[in-house]
């Protein structure tokens, strides 16, 4: 993995320079870190690991007005961690796993960890935040509460739910992460912004042409490569809306709803073709044979083979699967 701190994207293909993508990075203890650590102005998740600490405090920096997000996910001892905003040392304690630090990027955010660590960073453009927050029925949000050491079970459990996709193979697609940007996003609005208003959540799902349009375009992207945003536009919707409208009708959210007809489409494969796995794989959106038998088994019990062999010998029982 990459050993500076200049996070790079992960190779998948995206619609746009604007695209949400995550990457892992794992410092030596070797490479110079630099003082400055520039985030993209999109969503990202970036993992920064590191087995001897920093030499020194780092900033913090977003081409956007953004949040930054960060979670730790092993103790770093009170004498090991510092953080400043606005050049104010934030007083802080023991570094518990899975304690969250919310903080603008306009106070220009700095960081000091002495000994090692392992960290998950969130940027969240602060236009998407603003978005969420209309549709919700918010309005805008002008400024936002800083958090240091708090114990968020929601964002652990978001961060739970994406760690075992960094740096792995099935990385998560744009349409994931924009999934979780809006649940990150809708948290982050009402347990840490300064609101005025109170929320006038529309419970209503989609309309049936909205059911057949998304369903049409998922199906045409089971890379999942297309933008959340690009579906709930082809509905008239905006992308929060559309994200809990379609939840309303379909009891899941698209990434999930995706995967799950992807599995289906998977199954048709194994059951009417002779395809091999690592070429059903390929056909139904998994990036390799290893994440498509995950998933499998995750979703219907068993591995495709086995079920391959099940189906068969159900179908032929005099014959053997090969």
């Amino acid at each position: 993995m990459g050993k500076n701190a200049s996070p790079k994207p992960d190779n998948t293909p995206q619609t746009s320079s604007e695209a949400p993508f995550t990457t892992f990075i794992q410092l030596d203890g070797k490479s110079p870190v630099p003082s400055q650590f520039r985030t993209p102005g999109t969503f990202t998740i970036t993992r920064l690991q590191s087995p001897a600490g920093l030499p020194d405090r780092i900033t913090k920096l977003s081409p956007v007005p953004a949040l930054l997000v960060s979670i730790s996910l092993k103790s770093l001892p009170s004498s090991s961690y510092q953080v400043w905003t606005a050049d104010k040392l934030i007083p802080t304690a023991i570094v518990h796993p899975f304690r969250s630090n919310v903080i603008d990027f306009d106070s220009q955010p700095r960081c000091w960890a002495g000994t090692a660590f392992d960290y998950v960073h969130y940027s969240v453009p602060r236009q998407g935040l603003d978005d969420i927050a209309e549709d919700l029925g918010f309005g805008r949000v002008n400024d936002y509460r800083l958090a240091v050491l708090e114990d968020d079970l929601v964002v652990a459990q978001i961060t739970k739910s994406t760690l075992p996709f960094l740096g792995r193979s099935d990385r998560l697609s744009v349409l994931a992460l924009d999934q979780f940007s809006l649940i990150l996003g809708a948290h982050l609005i009402q347990r840490y912004g300064l609101l005025q208003k109170t929320a006038r959540r529309s419970k209503g799902g989609l309309a049936p042409w909205q059911k057949r349009r998304a369903s049409e375009l998922l199906h045409e992207n089971m890379h999942g490569r297309i933008r959340l945003s690009e579906v709930a536009r082809e509905c008239g919707l905006s992308a929060s809306h559309f994200a809990r409208s379609f939840k309303t009708s379909f009891g899941i959210s698209t990434h999930q709803w995706l995967i799950q007809h992807r599995i289906e489409h998977a199954k048709e494969l194994i059951t009417q073709t002779t395809m091999s796995l690592i070429e059903i794989a390929v056909q139904s959106g998994f990036n390799d044979q290893a994440a498509f038998t995950r998933r499998f088994h995750e979703i219907v019990g068993v591995s495709p083979g086995r079920w391959r062999r099940h189906y068969m010998t159900m179908q032929f029982p005099n014959s053997r699967a090969s």
